[in-house]
């Protein structure tokens, strides 16, 4: 069997409505999917997909007074864990470096606070977050991946505030401890 990437990735949400204005109206994807389930022993959920570009689907679903579901719970995954905002994160291709640029442009516009462009070598990307407080980026590869970038190998340094979106422009900051493999 070959990989052929995701089919979709499921999330939690505790505002289906303020997360479909956000995908939908901000980011601009298109919502393929949107159905209530009907729980037997109470309550609804409702479950929305969107299309974010080659056939791959991120999807959200709320409880609605299911038993045995809290009616509210951090569904920002890392703020839940206690652990730094850049752990889970999720990317989304943004094709080039000059639509990275744009992407940022736009989402500034529409008032989501977003990371300067951060260059990590072999990509570039931005950061910012969801309703949710789900962690969010856009990135673009920069050069084509070699076998030296498979290796493991310290590559930076940073201080321990760029692990959180608010500080990630201290990445911007910092240089690789070795020289960059040429393309």
């Amino acid at each position: 069997m070959s990989h052929k990437g995701f089919s979709h990735i499921g999330l939690s949400t505790l505002d289906l409505d303020k997360t479909r204005e956000f995908y939908e109206h901000v980011l601009g994807f298109k919502p393929v999917i949107a159905d209530t389930i009907k729980i037997k022993e109470g309550g609804r959920l409702r479950h929305m997909f969107f299309d974010v570009g080659r056939d791959q689907l991120i999807a959200f679903l709320e409880p609605r007074r299911v038993p045995g579901v809290p009616a509210e719970y951090e569904a920002g995954i890392n703020r839940g864990l206690g652990v730094p905002a850049s752990f889970y994160h999720f990317a989304f291709e943004a094709g080039t470096e000059a639509a990275l640029a744009d992407k940022r442009d736009e989402l500034r516009a529409k008032g989501v606070e977003v990371t300067d462009v951060v260059d990590h070598g072999t990509s570039k990307s931005i950061y910012f977050k969801d309703p949710n407080g789900l962690s969010l980026e856009y990135c673009c590869f920069v050069r084509n991946l070699t076998k030296d970038d498979a290796t493991m190998q310290e590559r930076f340094t940073l201080p321990r505030a760029a692990l959180e979106l608010s500080n990630a422009s201290e990445m911007i900051k910092e240089r690789p401890v070795r020289e960059r493999p040429k393309p």
